[in-house]
């Protein structure tokens, strides 16, 4: 069975690297029917003070999508970027989502400190354990 993605995935990235990493993760899957959303969450403090000024978080989402852009030229897909914006990484993603009436979130976990993942919760089990559409990890090179 060969898995591709023929209607509308989103696709979460935090960094530059993870954005170039898992949107080349994707690329193969990808037909003409494929619609690719990839977003970046900027999380808001709700009420608190952010953890950057909003412009220059906005500047490095930019960053992260033309490195993402750059593994995507070649895909037959659409691609649309999404600057999102909530209090909880993982309700943002899931809630643009069902806004775009997506068939898949996809994305490859990070490695990384694992106490850091236990002092801050780890984004990516969040998005296997409160999949609302199938969630698809990707391989990693």
């Amino acid at each position: 069975m060969t898995l591709t993605f023929d209607g509308t995935v989103v696709v979460p990235v935090a960094d530059p690297d993870d954005g170039e990493r898992t949107t080349a993760a994707l690329e193969p899957y990808l037909t003409s029917t494929s619609t690719v959303v990839v977003v970046n969450v900027i999380e808001k403090a709700g009420g608190g003070i952010d953890k950057a000024p909003m412009a220059q978080r906005e500047e490095y989402a930019e960053k992260i999508y033309e490195r993402a852009r750059r593994a995507l030229e070649d895909s037959p897909a659409s691609v649309e970027f999404d600057t999102l914006y909530g209090t909880d990484v993982v309700e943002t993603i899931f809630a643009a989502a069902e806004d775009r009436s997506a068939d898949a979130v996809a994305f490859t976990p990070r490695k990384g400190n694992r106490l850091a993942e236990l002092l801050t919760g780890d984004v990516a089990r969040r998005i296997v354990r409160e999949a609302t559409i199938p969630v698809v990890g990707l391989p990693q090179e």
